[in-house]
């Protein structure tokens, strides 16, 4: 394993307020944290985020620091507050007149009753980019709707191409559109970080769990809308190309894109079957889809005598892309993520980075995830709050 570079700290110095729960918002307030961001998580004080009790550990589940809220929060700070009391209201608005983004969750309404919304926080804060996460966005019919990953991957159209014509409409194996919504809204955030050193003002910015999924389905999209073929399952197949998808080698299963005709031939090559060339049905791509089924069975006549690893190498190095199917543990511990460092110690526990790497820096966090309330002390000293004055909060369950 090589040394890990030094932390990335491009958001130094920008005060970020997390009042989300789950994994949408905490998963975008984590992207900026992991960029040097100070992130506060601004929690209940009567059990913090929901996450706290989810995972697969229950002794973690029990002392409210459940693998799911691992997942995504270290290098925060924690400071309870109950906003449905005035002191609490009032604190956090003081809050965030200091603080340079805002992260919330919330049904669209929610902040405005509380009388915390965008507009209202704005007067003591011009500068503030206030970012709101809900399944549908702040508006339309189905804004008001709950919406939890689940949901948006069924409304978007991912579950019904997932899976194939056997097990279709397939739930994707992680909460995809959560973590979509989480980077659009990253990602929204730091544009804006950009537009207010021109201009000096802060925004709101809407982000819609499922708009974000739907950009992201780019290809199966605009082949409805511009080609007119509405998509379907495929499985484990590629629409665009053949062969490409997987395939069974003597100990495992391998997916193979030969894309190219070029990467076909080749494939050809390596396997020992050049007489595909010469057979009308495989010479050229839009025949190979036509006869999918039959070209997939001939390769895996051929991949069934060799192990996936050698699959592997020998087309690699013949620049035909190829790759075994892997589980979390085995590309976890994989040389490849090993040498990106991908995975950091922090306070006893392992977390993932991000997915990128700088010349001379890496995104970390700085420090674990943070006991409920773990910071208040800290935070709101900052506003003034004396011990005494804390105690009395703490009493009156505001903290």
């Amino acid at each position: 394993m090589s040394a890990a570079p030094a932390p990335a700290r491009q958001l130094e110095g920008i005060r970020v307020l997390d009042l989300t729960n789950i994994l949408s918002g905490p998963y975008a307030a984590f992207q900026l944290a992991l960029l040097g961001a100070e992130v506060i998580k601004v929690e209940r004080p009567d059990g913090g985020d929901l996450a706290r009790k989810l995972g697969a550990d229950p002794a973690l589940n029990e002392q409210m620091m459940g693998t799911s809220f691992l997942a995504q929060n270290a290098g925060k700070k924690s400071v309870t507050l109950d906003l449905k009391k005035p002191e609490g209201r009032e604190l956090f608005r003081r809050l965030a007149a200091t603080a340079d983004v805002l992260i919330e969750n919330f049904r669209p309404g929610v902040m405005d009753r509380l009388g915390l919304g965008y507009d209202v926080l704005a007067q003591d804060n011009p500068g503030l980019i206030y970012c709101a996460i809900t399944g549908f966005g702040q508006e339309g019919p189905l804004s008001g709707n709950p919406a939890y990953d689940q949901i948006i991957q069924g409304y978007s159209g991912v579950m019904s191409i997932t899976g194939d014509t056997q097990s279709a409409p397939l739930r994707v194996g992680y909460p995809l559109c959560d973590t979509l919504g989480g980077l659009t809204a990253s990602f929204a955030i730091s544009s804006s970080l950009y537009g207010r050193d021109r201009t000096g003002k802060g925004c709101f910015i809407d982000v819609s769990m499922l708009d974000a999924t739907l950009s992201a389905m780019g290809w199966a999209v605009s082949n409805y809308l511009i080609a007119g073929v509405e998509p379907r399952p495929l499985g484990n197949q590629n629409m665009t190309a053949a062969p490409s998808g997987t395939f069974t080698a003597a100990d495992c299963q391998i997916n193979v894109a030969a894309n190219k005709q070029e990467q076909f031939e080749a494939l050809c090559e390596v396997m020992g079957l050049a007489e595909l060339l010469e057979d009308p049905r495989f010479a050229e791509r839009e025949a190979r889809k036509r006869h999918r089924e039959e070209l997939n069975a001939i390769l895996n006549g051929v991949f069934a005598t060799r192990p996936g690893a050698e699959w592997e190498d020998l087309l690699n190095h013949a620049n035909i892309p190829a790759g075994r199917i892997l589980t979390i543990p085995q590309i976890l511990d994989h040389p490849q993520t090993r040498q990106r460092n991908f995975l950091q110690e922090t306070g006893g526990i392992t977390v993932a980075r991000s997915g990128f790497l700088m010349a001379d820096a890496q995104p970390s966090a700085a420090c674990p995830p943070p006991r409920l309330g773990e910071h208040s002390g800290e935070i709101l000293g900052s506003l003034g709050v004396d011990e005494a004055e804390l105690e009395r909060l703490r009493d009156a369950g505001v903290v």
